[in-house]
């Protein structure tokens, strides 16, 4: 995934605020979750902006990634909080939260509706009772998703451009990112491939309420892709 363009990370993705989508939801956990620990859990948790943004809000924090490279990151970020490589299929801590997070459409590198429905019970699993999931989905099938696409850095010591070219096979999303990335000590390019599954509303909602959970959609969440929200019943 990302492990060639970790290093660039987090200039490549400088537009999101993070500040903003934890605020966002904070508002939600408070407004679903019935739980009265604020134990948190943030899947694919990438370099750990949203670890250390959350901390603000009381929530003591965790996270989780399958990429070594960025779990470096965001231990350094975040030197007080836990972080566990596993891959969030089938991760197994021992222990649950109050809240589970995985978020910035990372939910697509499952790549197929089986490997979905395994990861969100997976991850309730990890919930206490009355604790409260929240999913950030990737796009659906039939979604116009542009074909080519550019972002770039303008730094004082890191001017980078990516550029991606994207095609569907099946359900699966695949897209080939081009990084030219020009340093003082030179330029280096570098390719990487992401494959992610293109799941309907229904398949969420159906992996969400084969967990047991209570589920409700968000059209518009964080960034205009939706959240999908479960919360765990106290039984």
């Amino acid at each position: 995934m990302y492990t060639k363009s970790a290093a660039f990370y987090d200039a490549i993705y400088s537009f999101k605020n993070y500040p903003a989508e934890a605020a966002q939801l904070h508002a939600l956990i408070q407004q679903h979750k019935r739980s009265l620990g604020n134990r948190l859990l943030d899947v694919a948790c990438g370099t750990g902006r949203h670890v250390h943004a959350l901390k603000v809000h009381g929530y003591q924090v965790a996270g989780l990634d399958l990429d070594q490279n960025l779990l470096a990151i965001a231990q350094e970020r975040n030197p007080e909080a836990r972080f566990h490589h596993a891959d969030l299929v089938d991760f197994d801590l021992g222990e649950a939260f109050d809240i589970v997070t995985c978020l910035f459409s990372s939910i697509g590198y499952v790549k197929t509706a089986q490997r979905l429905r395994l990861a969100i019970a997976t991850m309730t699993r990890h919930l206490v009772p009355g604790g409260v999931l929240i999913v950030e989905p990737w796009f659906w099938p039939g979604f116009p998703l542009d074909r080519i696409g550019q972002i770039s850095v303008d730094l004082p010591e890191l001017k980078l451009a990516r550029i991606v070219n994207t095609q569907i096979l099946g359900d699966t999303y695949v897209a080939h990112f081009h990084y030219l990335i020009g340093k003082p000590d030179g330029v280096d390019y570098l390719v990487e491939r992401h494959e992610l599954g293109l799941f309907t509303h229904e398949q969420h909602r159906t992996a969400f309420q084969s967990a047991g959970l209570q589920t409700i959609h968000d059209p518009k969440g964080l960034i205009g892709r939706g959240l999908w929200i479960g919360s765990k019943p106290i039984r």
